[in-house]
């Protein structure tokens, strides 16, 4: 099965300065030490990266099929970008918003233009950025749409996953994201994703102010909803006067075959949130943008991000959105997700088939995943094989194993 991967990466780079100034052993027991353990990492310690490849301290290569949960799109150090990196944080790397910058104005207008908003709130994080919608949806319930002080409600989508924010646990259905950590935020809660029957009995109450969607529901395993899904979201929320939220943190910048997932149907949600490869893996950036109707419901003071929007990452995203689109990544997603899925599903993926350990390969661009039968064998297991035969990938319930690779992926 591995061996089919080979056939769809650039050439590999020699590990230069690959160095062991640790053990393996060494740097896990470090890390673990000295940091809490609220993750559980594969065995692998990484010093160095280019393109779609990184190497550990050992000196061996692997092919990232992570791409740090799709915040490295364009892959390992790309050029352009970390030559932007390294010319900005010399000239002008942050100033708060309490003054002006020469970039940030540059910034906004070429992410406004590109996806077609107005105005934007610049951020740092995803879920920093899904928050700033929620709050923005909230206030628009209050200010435009005249619903009673503090009533307001936004639907979210079972299995949804935005973050670990207190806000992001409070619309969370898993428990592994939400106990021990109550009393959530009010006004949230959750209906099926990919049902419109059930958004739109949920609709019906009027303090709803706003439905928040994953095109693409990525941490759940890359759950793609049936066409027309999106757009019968749209047309509901048109009907009820309910703000359409697209959460494509993960599912943006070219990463499905489109600009944005929510291309696939030609539909525009009424708050655009975008993050993870909008900083170009480099930086943390993140974005929510939407038309002047709701945006001028903010106001001085009433919202704000210390780093959000200041030169550093402002200019990085500028050069981020350029390689996206100069270097056509979204088209290439598109081609090489469609080869990725035909060739997982040939002659040795149906030998798998026949005993069942893979019973499900989906996918749209370059996100895709498999499901494992855990009567043959754990998620986590099969990582750690492909690990052993240079592929880095991640489980995520146990039993779905997610492959999302660099976007300069090339045959």
């Amino acid at each position: 099965m591995l061996s089919k991967f080979h056939g769809f990466v650039r050439k590999a780079i020699s590990p230069t300065n690959v160095t062991r100034a640790l053990s393996t052993k060494q740097a896990m027991e470090r890390e673990y030490n000295y940091t809490a353990h609220n993750y559980k990492p594969l065995p692998v310690v990484l010093c160095k990266g280019q393109g779609i490849y990184v190497w550990d301290i050992e000196g061996k290569q692997y092919m990232d099929f992570l791409s740090g949960y799709s915040a490295n799109n364009f892959g390992h150090c790309h050029p352009k970008i970390i030559e932007t990196l390294q010319k900005q944080v010399t000239t002008l790397h942050h100033v708060s918003r309490a003054f002006y910058s020469d970039i940030l104005g540059e910034y906004a207008e070429k992410v406004t233009k590109l996806f077609g908003y107005d105005k934007i709130v610049p951020m740092n994080t995803g879920v920093e950025a899904d928050d700033t919608a929620c709050k923005l949806a909230r206030k628009w319930a209050y200010r435009r749409k005249q619903i009673q002080k503090n009533q307001a409600k936004i639907i979210f989508c079972s299995e949804n996953f935005w973050g670990r924010s207190l806000a992001a646990v409070s619309a969370s259905t898993d428990p592994d994201a939400f106990e021990d950590y109550g009393p959530f935020m009010p006004g949230f809660s959750c209906v099926p994703y990919d049902d419109l029957r059930a958004l739109e009995k949920a609709f019906q109450d009027p303090n709803v102010c706003a439905f928040m969607v994953e095109p693409i529901q990525g941490e759940a395993g890359v759950v793609i909803p049936h066409d027309g899904y999106l757009r019968g979201v749209r047309e509901l929320c048109t009907k009820y006067n309910v703000l359409f939220i697209a959460d494509e943190v993960q599912t943006g910048m070219g990463r499905t075959g489109k600009r944005l997932a929510v291309d696939h149907e030609k539909v525009k949600p009424d708050i655009l949130v975008l993050g993870k490869a909008l900083g170009g893996g480099v930086y943390p950036v993140s974005v929510c943008l939407a038309d002047d109707e709701i945006m001028t419901v903010l106001e001085p003071g009433t919202h704000g991000s210390t780093f959000g929007g200041n030169p550093l990452g402002s200019k990085v995203a500028i050069t981020a959105l350029q390689v996206m689109e100069e270097e056509k990544l979204a088209e290439n997603a598109e081609k090489m997700g469609r080869i990725f899925r035909e060739e997982m599903k040939k002659e040795e993926m149906k030998k798998l088939a026949e005993t069942n350990i893979v019973s499900d390969v989906r996918g749209r661009g370059l996100l895709n995943a498999i499901t494992i039968d855990r009567n043959y064998a754990e998620g986590w297991d099969v990582c750690l094989k492909l690990k052993e035969n240079g592929v880095l990938a991640k489980a995520t319930h146990r039993d779905i194993i997610r492959f999302s690779p660099p976007l300069i992926m090339a045959c």
